[in-house]
């Protein structure tokens, strides 16, 4: 099983920005640990970051055939990004999105997913553990 875990804007910047909602670990350490519950799992993971939304689109479209599952926090791009929908549908990989925080309590402007109505599951505010929560989901074959 391969799985593909991409992150969009400000994700890069865990552990620095803002981090009352998205906690102290850095991206770096979350790549890492991952890589660890993927390699303990015995499966392939490839990491992805970008903070321009044509870059994953690209992405997501070069997945396609190519891995079993995305595992997708889409940043800002989660409210504004039909071309991330689009492209998610495009491909047809089973597709969890994962937020840090609890997006239901946040501004209202949060509220609103445009990527949601392709996906198979939403993890939110389960911190950088919802990655490897959505990892597990695709493991146990849902």
């Amino acid at each position: 099983m391969k799985i593909l875990v991409i992150n969009g804007p400000n994700l890069n910047m865990l552990g620095i920005r803002e981090p009352d909602h998205y906690g102290r670990e850095t991206y770096a350490d979350l790549m890492e640990r991952i890589r660890a519950h993927c390699e303990k799992k015995g499966i392939e993971v490839e990491l992805y970051q970008s903070n321009h939304e044509g870059d994953l689109v690209d992405r997501i479209q070069s997945a396609y055939g190519n891995v079993d599952g995305i595992v997708i926090n889409p940043g800002a791009y989660t409210h504004t990004s039909i071309a991330l929908l689009d492209a998610v549908k495009a491909v047809g990989i089973p597709t969890v999105e994962v937020h840090i925080s609890r997006l239901e309590e946040r501004e209202a402007f949060r509220q609103i997913s445009y990527i949601r109505s392709a996906c198979v599951k939403t993890i939110t505010g389960r911190g950088t553990n919802g990655y490897l929560e959505a990892i597990d989901f695709f493991i146990e074959g849902n």
